[in-house]
This record gives C-alpha cells, sequence and structure tokens, in this order.
C-alpha cells in the first residue's frame, strides 16, 4: 500500500503517485510550514492510543517480549515530555526563531534562520519494530516533508501508526509519504531520492552502500548504519554482581542490538585469564539464558549451524591459534588469541579477548564508525582514566554493563543529535 496526502493507494498506482510528487512537495514547502507543537500534540495523542491497547492486535503479530518491549517505548519515547526534553536538549531555546548578528570587522548585519532541511526520504530497516514510525516523528519535529520506504519486514503496523496520526491531525498529511516500494526496485528509488535534500538510511554496510549508489550529488546522506557494542573488565572480578547483569543483558538482548554486547575484553595480556574468566562466567550466562528462552528457535538454530560451519572449516583450512570455545546449555564464551572487535553469533554466543588498557585506542580505532556502547566494570579509581580511553577510541556511549541497551532521554544517537542534521542555517544580509 502507499500513503500519500492522507489517502491510501494500492502499491500498483507507484509511478503515478511518483510522477505528481515533486509539483505537490514544492507546492508544500512555498505554502505551509509545521509547527513542532503541532507535531508534538499529535504523536503524544498517538502514544497514549499505543498503550491504551489500540494496536494491541497488530503488535501481538511481533515476537511476545518484542510487544511488550514496543508498547513500553513507544509510550515513552512518543510522549509529551520525552519530545520535549529532546527538542530543548537537541536543539535548545527557541532554535527556529530568527535572530540577527553583527559579525566584527564593520560588516553588515545578519539575519540567522534555521530552517527543515526540506525533503527527508527515510529508508528503514527491518530489525527494529516501528522503526520507520520513530524515524518520521523525528523528520516532522523539524518542519520537513518525509518520504517513508518501508522495509519489507514490516508487517503492517507502519501505516497504521501513521493513518491514526493522520486522523489525529489531518494537518500533517501534506508533509507524509509512505510507500512499500521493494528495495530491488531502484528506479523508483531513485526518483524518490531525486525529490530528496537528505536521505535518512538504517541499516547495515550493504544497505549505505547502495544509498550511496543512487542518492545524487548534493543530497545530505544520513547515515545510522550498524554498530558495535561490547563489555571491558578491569580490575578484580569480584562484583558478581555487576557479572549477573552483563550476563542479563546479554540473554534480554539477545545480542540483537547495536548496543548489545558482542565482545568481553579483559584487561589482561594473560590467556590463561580469559580461560579463568570464561569458566567462571559461563554458568553465570547459562543461569541468565534459561530464564529468557529464545522465542526464534530459527534463528538459534541458524546460528548454531553458522557455528559448525565456521568451526570444520577452521579444522580444513588447518587455522593456526584456533579460539577455545565453552559451551554451556543454550550458551557460548569463545576465548579468543586476537583482540579484534566483532559481531559474534549472537544468541547467547559471546567472544572473549584480551585488551591491556594500553592497547584500547590503537585496537579500537580499527574499528572506528562501528563503535558505539562499552560496557564498564572496573574499581572506582579506574572508570574515569577507562572513561577517557574509550572515549578517545571512538565509543559514543560508556554505561555500567548491565545498562547497555537502555535509552535515555535527549541521548545522542551514535554521537550525533539527529534533530541538528535534519535543519539547516540559512544565513540573511540585512539591507
Amino acid at each position: 500500500m502507499i500513503l500519500a496526502k492522507g489517502k491510501l493507494y494500492d502499491s500498483g498506482e507507484q509511478e503515478r503517485i511518483l510522477s505528481a510528487m515533486e509539483e505537490e512537495i514544492n507546492h508544500t514547502l512555498a505554502e505551509k510550514t509545521l509547527s513542532a507543537e503541532t507535531v508534538v500534540a499529535a504523536v503524544d495523542f498517538l502514544s497514549k492510543r499505543i498503550a491504551a491497547g489500540a494496536f494491541d492486535e497488530r503488535i501481538a503479530d511481533l515476537s511476545p517480549d518484542g510487544a511488550v518491549r514496543y508498547k513500553e517505548l513507544a509510550a515513552v519515547i512518543l510522549s509529551r515530555e520525552y519530545i520535549e526534553y529532546k527538542l530543548s536538549t537537541e536543539l535548545g531555546e527557541g532554535f527556529f526563531t530568527p535572530y540577527r548578528t553583527k559579525p566584527p570587522h564593520n560588516q553588515k548585519s545578519i539575519c540567522v534562520r534555521a530552517m527543515p532541511l526540506g525533503t527527508l526520504l527515510h529508508i528503514a530497516a527491518g530489525n527494529i519494530d516501528g522503526l520507520p514510525a520513530f524515524s518520521l516523528a523525528e523528520g516532522l519535529l523539524t518542519g520537513n516533508v518525509n518520504i517513508v520506504k518501508l522495509p519489507q519486514a514490516d508487517n503492517g503496523l507502519t501505516l497504521m501508526l501513521i493513518t491514526s496520526l493522520l486522523e489525529i491531525e489531518p494537518a500533517l498529511s501534506d508533509f507524509i509519504y509512505v510507500f512499500d516500494t521493494p528495495s530491488a526496485d531502484l528506479a523508483a528509488l531513485k526518483k524518490m531520492a531525486v525529490m530528496a535534500d537528505g536521505i535518512v538510511v538504517w541499516g547495515g554496510d550493504a544497505a549505505v552502500s547502495a544509498v550511496r549508489q543512487f542518492a545524487p550529488v548534493g543530497a545530505r546522506l544520513i547515515e545510522w548504519g550498524h554498530k558495535l557494542g561490547f563489555a571491558y573488565l578491569s580490575g578484580p572480578l569480584n562484583n558478581s554482581q555487576e557479572l549477573k547483569e552483563l550476563a542479563r543483558h546479554i540473554a534480554s538482548t539477545r545480542q540483537l542490538l547495536c548496543s548489545s554486547c558482542q565482545t568481553i575484553y579483559l584487561d589482561t595480556y594473560s590467556l590463561d585469564d580469559l580461560y579463568d574468566f570464561c569458566r567462571e562466567f559461563l554458568p553465570i550466562l547459562e543461569d541468565a539464558i534459561l530464564k529468557v528462552p529464545p522465542s526464534d528457535l530459527g534463528g538459534a538454530a541458524e546460528i548454531t549451524l553458522l557455528k559448525y560451519n565456521d568451526t570444520l572449516e577452521k579444522i580444513l583450512k588447518g587455522t593456526a591459534a584456533a579460539p577455545e570455545e565453552f559451551r554451556g546449555t543454550g550458551c557460548s564464551l569463545t576465548a579468543c588469541q586476537d583482540s579484534e572487535l566483532a559481531l559474534s553469533y549472537m544468541f547467547g554466543n559471546c567472544y572473549v579477548k584480551r585488551l591491556p588498557k594500553e592497547n584500547i585506542i590503537t585496537v579500537l580505532r580499527r574499528k572506528k564508525g562501528y563503535l558505539q556502547t562499552a560496557g564498564l566494570i572496573c574499581p572506582d579509581e579506574e572508570r574515569e582514566v577507562l572513561t577517557h580511553l574509550l572515549a578517545r577510541s571512538g565509543v559514543v556511549r560508556i554505561t555500567r554493563a548491565g545498562t547497555m541497551s537502555e535509552e535515555f532521554c535527549g541521548e545522542a544517537h551514535d554521537g550525533q543529535y539527529p534533530l541538528r542534521r535534519y535543519t539547516r542555517i540559512v544565513n540573511i544580509e540585512e539591507t
């Protein structure tokens, strides 16, 4: 289905709708503006409808834990309190209010005016339920016209949320276009991209690379790519409570989020320390995994096959310095000889590697651009120094190990404020 100017159309009308869109968008940009308050009021009302169960039937199509998490998340991040704090943090007070300034050297005064970027094309990934609706809300808050390309895995929830939003506030209809265009339809995606001042792309390296191929020169490419999270442990590991919290984090996220722990680093040069840690931590991880059994048995089975295949390949290739695997029920820890940050097999399967604090920046900088969250377990007297090293290496979120995936109001996204990226500054010379 397609949503354009508040009306639903069959996907077969895509070409006709696209051919008329540029003129419609230009008319909207010339004649209409969208205040943040209009968006905040509508989105806040939508969050209350979600929390009250208006979309439970469609949300139930998600995994059971995903449905509960989605409702809780939506009720918070779409609420007025959250959005107003987000606007204040990312843009500051009066961001869109023009002001005059007098440059030095007797230059003329200028008027500084913040404006929406113009038109945003959102290309959403399918690994986060409801992501297109959240991305759209950010585009609307900054006054942009928004073209949303739905992921093929979307189950109709996004379109239902957006149509409900338009019922709440019809004034938003001129600022929203939604398409269920397949990613393989490059001709249609290019037409959408040509109309866009900015392209917001969510997904992995392949998705970002594909968009770069058809993005027009001059369009602002706003990449929210896949990132990597890890835990860093230093000092005596005698705090069993923090290890239990790390295990619960690994089990509850199934390591599917950018903020999830993929690798556990130990501040040591000793390989024996890795083995000792794996023996100590494995039963803790196993206990956490058994309390959160996987709902996606197919995904867990696929990971098992991948691990088995990799093991066979290493045997056939005679790979030197093969890692030592410690297997538990529904989980495993792999003590590796290298120190490279890598995506794990997920679903309770985690790498354990050596990373002495002296090598933090050297090693982690090799993954610059992919670094996101570090969960830190260390003595209090070491926290400031280790936090500094992690931040200097490129890490953009540093938390306790058990709270690596917890969102907080006003936080940056991958080290940047999205709302600022969706705006531009216009300088006007005073006469």
